[in-house]
């Protein structure tokens, strides 16, 4: 009787969880599909329904709401980010699992110790170091700030290559294989789950992120923001009456793409954590 009374209240707690983090997300896509512009809050569901708030985010871009632009901005630096980051954290991942040198274990602790503080402490900085390279309000310069300490996440992509048999690397050395043979023949084609694992966190990163992106792009033509930034600026105080059906719509697009990409590769981004958490 004790267990199935446990059962029931850890199920009921689960479930009141559950609807504490579904409510803001069902009431933010009904709220795209209202016909009412503003913020209603005597109705959780629209009294009138439409589509025109997703037809206005692509077909009828104004001077306030260009989501085209901002859609397009955030997939350049989301796709470069990735792919440069991507590049960096296998590489380092390798080498410090794959590879013997000299102040290697020191290397991998300072680079978790730095990994540790949060990266507001260098906002600051980094902000003027780019703005005397002229890369502070421009995509080119988002890209290299988010890809530039990518490698430091290296732990998990290392924890799964060293499930790897050493024994394959091994035989390939014995065959005259290079590091780089070695580790785009053998290691590579044997790590999709990580890789996967890490592609979809080095595009979530720059896709989402709003603060550092507000911080270099100083730029107030709406045509060079990002996708973060320009939805913010829906819900500023004088404009949240006319364009708050509109963000919604905006939340509603961004979100799905990624929604998509985390069902389609579910299986690939369990493997890798699982398998990169096995060794340290």
């Amino acid at each position: 009787m004790k267990k199935k009374v446990k059962f029931v209240f850890h199920h009921l707690l689960l479930t009141f969880l559950s609807l504490i983090w579904l409510v803001p997300i069902v009431w933010l896509f009904v709220t795209s599909l209202s016909g009412y512009k503003g913020i209603n809050t005597m109705n959780f569901f629209p009294t009138e329904w439409s589509l025109d708030n997703f037809v206005q985010l692509f077909l009828r871009p104004d001077t306030v709401a260009n989501f085209p632009a901002w859609f397009k901005n955030s997939m350049i630096i989301g796709a470069f980010s990735c792919l440069i980051s991507t590049s960096f954290v296998l590489m380092v991942a390798y080498a410090m699992s794959c590879m013997r040198f000299k102040g290697r274990k020191a290397l991998m602790s300072f680079a978790i110790i730095l990994g540790m503080f949060p990266g507001v402490l260098s906002m600051i900085a980094i902000y003027f170091v780019m703005k005397m390279l002229s890369l502070s309000n421009s995509l080119f310069g988002l890209i290299v700030i988010y890809s530039a300490g990518s490698g430091l996440g290296y732990l998990i992509c290392k924890g799964f290559f060293d499930t790897i048999p050493v024994s394959l690397r091994e035989s390939a050395k014995l065959e005259g294989a290079s590091e780089l043979t070695i580790f785009t023949k053998i290691v590579i084609p044997l790590s999709k789950p990580i890789i996967v694992y890490t592609v979809i966190n080095s595009f979530l990163a720059p896709w989402m992120d709003f603060v550092i992106a507000k911080l270099m792009i100083r730029s107030k033509n709406p045509v060079d923001w990002t996708v973060a930034m320009g939805l913010y600026n829906l819900v500023q105080r004088t404009l949240v009456g006319e364009y708050f059906s509109v963000f919604c719509a905006g939340g509603v697009i961004v979100a799905v793409p990624i929604s998509i990409l985390f069902v389609l590769m579910q299986k690939f981004y369990v493997e890798g954590v699982t398998g990169g958490a096995v060794k340290g």
